[in-house]
């Protein structure tokens, strides 16, 4: 049994994230694959998801609901899980076989290297494998020594990637952002659909616009004169592997 496992706390994402996820991991598995949420609200999430609660973290309460609540996955017995597990966030759209993701480097930490950071030896953890039981001194460290680590590393997928020896990252066109990789430069932008590489798996919707507001070209926005360059034309494959 594979195991992919993800994460949803607070109000932006609600289970309707969840059971999508769930349901576009069975379509692009071949093998037997659960989804396990660690979850605050298992409320509207279909039974086929495993839900769990989501493990205490000693952060401070500016932090308590942000990316860093994401370093409970590397406590040792996580949700009683073993293996190699793959992380995938909420805001995301599967598009691509999952089953190589488990095949590749067995065993090590693979990680998206982040698409604002190229070169710096930093993952995006949108989207990850390791194996359960594995770098627990992330976990740890944290819980003696926070204060040093936030005010270090300031974001916590940095934190991590200093941490992990046997990091590697997955193949470049796997793993795609919707902003950073896909979105034609503006002025384009206004003109162009997104296009989606064959060989992609991944695409990840981080910030604005998610999934549902790309699909149908819409781009929120606070300020009026950002409308100038932030735009999205409708998107027909989101909502077609979502």
């Amino acid at each position: 049994m594979q195991t992919v496992i993800c994460m949803k706390w607070g109000t932006r994402y609600g289970a309707e994230f969840v059971n999508r996820l769930n349901s576009a991991v069975q379509r692009n598995t071949a093998r037997p694959t659960q989804l396990v949420c660690l979850t605050d609200d298992p409320s509207g999430i279909d039974e086929a998801v495993r839900c769990e609660p989501i493990p205490v973290i000693n952060l401070p309460d500016d932090l308590a609901l942000t990316p860093w609540r994401k370093l409970v996955l590397w406590q040792d017995g996580l949700a009683g899980l073993v293996g190699d597990v793959l992380f995938l966030d909420l805001d995301l759209v599967i598009t691509g076989n999952l089953d190589e993701m488990f095949d590749y480097e067995p065993g090590r930490f693979c990680v998206i290297e982040n698409w604002t950071q190229p070169g710096k030896g930093i993952g995006n953890t949108s989207c990850f494998r390791w194996r359960i039981g594995t770098h627990t001194h992330i976990f740890d460290k944290l819980e003696t020594e926070q204060e040093r680590i936030v005010s270090t590393y300031r974001i916590e997928q940095v934190y991590i990637s200093r941490e992990v020896t046997d990091m590697v990252f997955w193949p470049e066109l796997w793993c795609a952002s919707f902003k950073h990789t896909l979105l034609p430069k503006w002025p384009l932008n206004f003109f162009k659909v997104p296009a989606l590489p064959q060989e992609t798996k991944i695409v990840a919707f981080t910030g604005k616009p998610d999934q549902d507001e790309a699909a149908v070209g819409k781009w929120p926005v606070k300020s009026a004169w950002k409308h100038l360059y932030k735009h999205v034309r409708p998107t027909p494959w989101i909502a077609e592997h979502w």
